[in-house]
């Protein structure tokens, strides 16, 4: 029988892609492991596989498509001799969260239920959009809800049971909650503590709708540039964590010149190929990544993670390092840094920022990891605080090097000196321990050669 090819998942967060490329076109003999698609995320373009051998004998999502959900369909593959129908649409093109319950799916597939289900090609693509919500369920009776739709509720203090659901059998979801915080349907707010400022402010502006913001200017004075979905997840991660981790920040100066000078010996001796060019160049944030991972393992209660029921205590120091590509950033994460080389740091954080700038990074290539490093020293930014990435529970901002005066054995002199600041999660690490792990990386930066060893 036909198989459904459907937009993968590529990362656990993911919510929807966009189909960037078609590589086989409809008629197209192809085998398992074939690449059939191309898939951007927010971070990355990736290869769709084909799961098995026959004909690709439907596109159904065309080429260029953006918001497709995750695990809707996107194409047919069919047996020689098969003929291959489009599945039945999915309601209101959501994510696979906002989709019935289980149960209700099971109940729905019933031999009594089929002999009343209308067909997939009965339905017009638009009879999920088009069907009217259904009234809200009397308080006290069971409101069936979606996850994101009671996140949202709880989170404004909003009673599901005063909001009346569109999505299938009545179920609230996302934009039920969200024309309840708009005025669409009055709220009736629960008897539980108000959210938190930065949550009220972040639900208001989510509440506001965009003319009510474009009225605020001219017309004709500014340029609409729509948000892609890498700038999207950025913008909903960084709202995540400062509404949900308590940032606490501390900050040290370091000395760079004895690091300067072995970064050149080290650099000055590198083995050349053929055509005389460095196995390796080392840059200081090489050295950074390298310090911050030693310095984990030195302060071994700092290279954690937090959880609701546990710390988890890291054995490695993963430290991802944030790489600015157009239209947003990502942090690609080198595993173990701790016991690797510098060169090896070196060449694998160049081929990351390389591909990294071409989205073809994979998914755990930049997720996971304890800490982070966000330098931007390169743009002579001498001080600044950087906004933890979940899960980490730290992140060190690098400022640039640079001359200054300071007192040595009594008398001014002159040194090289980088300013850094770690950001830590209050709950994992506290300021003392953050003070003990960033004595420690300023040990390492101003005595180099300790991580040779």
């Amino acid at each position: 029988m036909p198989i459904n090819i459907l937009m993968p998942a590529l990362s656990p967060t993911m919510e929807k892609g966009n189909l960037a490329k078609w590589l086989k076109k409809e008629g197209d003999a192809v085998k398992a492991g074939d690449v059939i698609a191309e898939i951007e995320t927010d971070k990355a373009t990736m290869e769709v596989e084909a799961i098995d051998e026959g004909v690709l004998a439907k596109i159904l999502v065309p080429e260029g498509a953006t918001d497709v959900p995750v695990n809707q369909p996107i194409a047919v593959i069919a047996q020689e001799g098969e003929t291959a129908t489009a599945p039945a649409p999915r309601q209101e093109n959501a994510p696979a969260k906002e989709q019935q319950p289980a149960r209700d799916q099971a109940r729905a597939n019933t031999p009594q239920a089929n002999k009343t289900r209308p067909q997939a090609n009965e339905t017009p693509p638009q009879a999920a959009k088009d069907t009217p919500p259904q009234a809200a369920p009397a308080r006290g009776e069971r409101v069936f809800s979606s996850p994101l739709a009671r996140r949202i509720a709880k989170d404004a203090g909003i009673d599901l049971s005063a909001i009346a659901g569109s999505g299938p059998h009545g179920r609230v979801i996302e934009r039920d909650v969200k024309a309840a915080l708009a005025g669409g349907t009055a709220p009736a707010p629960k008897a539980a503590p108000q959210a938190a400022p930065a949550q009220a402010a972040a639900l208001l502006a989510q509440a506001m709708p965009d003319a009510n913001i474009r009225k605020f200017f001219e017309p004709g004075s500014f340029e609409e540039v729509p948000h892609d979905s890498m700038r999207k997840t950025i913008a909903r991660r960084l709202v995540e964590a400062k509404q949900t981790i308590p940032h606490f920040y501390l900050s040290v100066d370091c000395e760079l010149d004895a690091l300067l000078k072995l970064r050149a010996e080290i650099n000055a001796g590198a083995p050349k190929d053929r055509d005389g060019a460095p196995a390796f160049k080392l840059s200081v944030n090489d050295f950074v990544i390298k310090a911050l991972a030693q310095s984990l393992m030195a302060v071994p209660d700092a290279n954690a993670t937090w959880t609701e029921s546990a710390m988890l205590k890291h054995k490695h120091a993963d430290v991802g390092v944030a790489v600015s590509i157009p239209g947003g950033l990502i942090t690609p994460v080198v595993r173990k840094a701790d016991t690797k080389s510098l060169s090896t740091i070196s060449n694998e954080m160049k081929d990351y920022a390389a591909r990294a700038r071409q989205r073809k990074l994979k998914p755990e290539e930049y997720q996971g990891g304890s800490t982070a490093v966000s330098n931007l020293g390169m743009f002579g930014i001498t001080n600044f605080a950087a906004v933890i990435n979940p899960p980490h529970a730290t992140i060190l901002a690098v400022g640039a090097g640079e001359s200054r005066v300071i007192v040595k054995n009594g008398a001014p002199a002159v040194a090289t000196v980088m300013s850094v600041t770690l950001s830590t999660d209050h709950r994992a690490v506290d300021g003392a321990l953050g003070a003990e792990l960033l004595a420690a990386f300023k040990r390492y930066i101003e005595n180099p050669i300790a991580m040779l060893a």
